[in-house]
């Protein structure tokens, strides 16, 4: 049951807030369809059915090893077209439509915040309805690589990589530098649905130099017990109720 208390406490906050900064992980879309990584029954604790560890598949030294066998994995798991939004999308979109101070960091490629209708968001880890040429840069759609056979190519012979981070590539600094400027700036910084264990996404907290810390997730994270704030609780039922009216 969600304290009512330190509910009305959070929003006043929030209300009173000139800056606010959303930073999500997986958690955020399981509610979509969307499975997530660590979680007990999340993609990185279920048997591959590969003979490889998921998280393996997901590096770039397997991408550029095994290209046929890394896109029959994502095609198949990462991709999922049927996906829409939930309500904590739909709710951080409401927000921002109504009073234009917040944004939204995640890790998600999935691009459901848009979809919502949010338009201040940083995607740090990419997004998989960018995908891009690696020999000639010609853009193609989701539906370009989801419904091509075997390995997507180009026309001029170039595989069709996601714009996503793999393990093993960088983040892209201009997103991460805009990211750990609205985390600094921010009056008050919700984390929901991430276990924050993937690094550099997860230092951002770090970088919050607010008062108001609320946390949000199924199990506590690294960022809990800094936090001023924690619902232990599903993301989707507490943050509409936190940006409500």
């Amino acid at each position: 049951m969600i304290d009512q208390f330190r509910l009305e406490v959070c929003k006043k906050r929030i209300k009173e807030a000139k800056k606010i900064v959303f930073f999500g992980g997986a958690g955020v879309s399981t509610a979509s369809g969307i499975p997530d990584f660590r979680s007990p029954q999340g993609l990185y604790n279920i048997k591959s059915k590969y003979g490889i560890p998921y998280e393996v598949m997901l590096s770039h030294s397997f991408f550029e090893k095994n290209p046929k066998t890394f896109f029959e994995f994502y095609k198949d798991t990462m991709i999922n077209l049927e996906a829409k939004p939930n309500k904590a999308h739909l709710a951080l979109a409401h927000y921002e439509q109504k009073h234009n101070n917040i944004t939204v960091i995640t890790q998600n490629i999935d691009n459901l915040h848009y979809e919502a209708g949010s338009k201040k968001v940083l995607e740090l880890h990419g997004s998989e309805f960018r995908n891009y040429c690696t020999k000639c840069h010609k853009f193609f759609s989701i539906e370009d690589v989801k419904w091509s056979v075997g390995i997507p190519r180009c026309e001029c012979g170039g595989i069709i990589k996601p714009d996503v981070v793999l393990y093993e590539e960088s983040l892209d600094y201009s997103i991460l530098e805009e990211a750990m400027k609205a985390c600094q700036e921010a009056d008050v910084m919700i984390v929901g649905g991430t276990s924050l264990n993937v690094y550099p996404a997860a230092s951002l907290v770090n970088f919050y130099r607010g008062d108001t810390l609320i946390v949000i997730n199924k199990e506590a994270t690294i960022a809990s017990k800094q936090a001023d704030y924690v619902f232990v609780d599903d993301i989707t039922k507490v943050l509409p109720l936190l940006l409500e009216e």
